[in-house]
């Protein structure tokens, strides 16, 4: 349920997948759980900006500021460290509180943050309808398919 999808992902993207199947599936597709697909989601937020990479010259990495810096220096203060924090993975479910906060917080797991963010998401969203010319299109595959097998209404 937890990370060994995310690293199963991972190692298949890596190799150049860009299909990641089974989302919110557990026990081999047997049972599907909304909060996986939520915890899911996450994971391939996660994968998506690890496959993305980084670039590795002087301003992404940072070497004059860490000159500028030097041993025992922190970096929190920099316009460089403010400038690009954003550009790093910005999990919402995953909690990188300190202990102390994340007791303060409620103690919540990561799989009870995806029931309540799954709950919120059922309770609260409303996809925009689709165009009249797709569900048209839609409905005329739909009638198409009944006459060709035959199924009667």
């Amino acid at each position: 349920m937890g990370h060994e999808k995310t690293l199963t992902g991972l190692i298949a993207a890596l190799a150049g997948a860009n299909l990641i199947y089974g989302p919110g599936m557990l026990e081999s597709g047997i049972t599907f759980d909304f909060a996986q697909l939520v915890l899911d989601n996450e994971f391939a937020r996660m994968i998506k900006h690890t496959v993305r990479g980084f670039v590795a010259d002087d301003e992404g990495l940072a070497v004059d500021v860490i000159r500028a810096v030097g041993p025992g220096g922190h970096f929190l203060s920099q316009d460089h460290t403010l400038a690009h924090m954003r550009e790093q993975s910005q999990p919402e479910l995953i909690d990188r509180k300190s202990m102390e906060d994340w007791r303060q917080a409620g103690s919540t797991d990561i799989y009870q943050r995806a029931v309540e963010k799954a709950r919120s998401i059922l309770q609260t969203h409303r996809p925009p309808p689709l165009p009249a010319d797709a569900a048209t299109e839609i409905q005329s595959i739909i009638e198409e398919t009944e006459r060709e097998l035959k199924v009667v209404k």
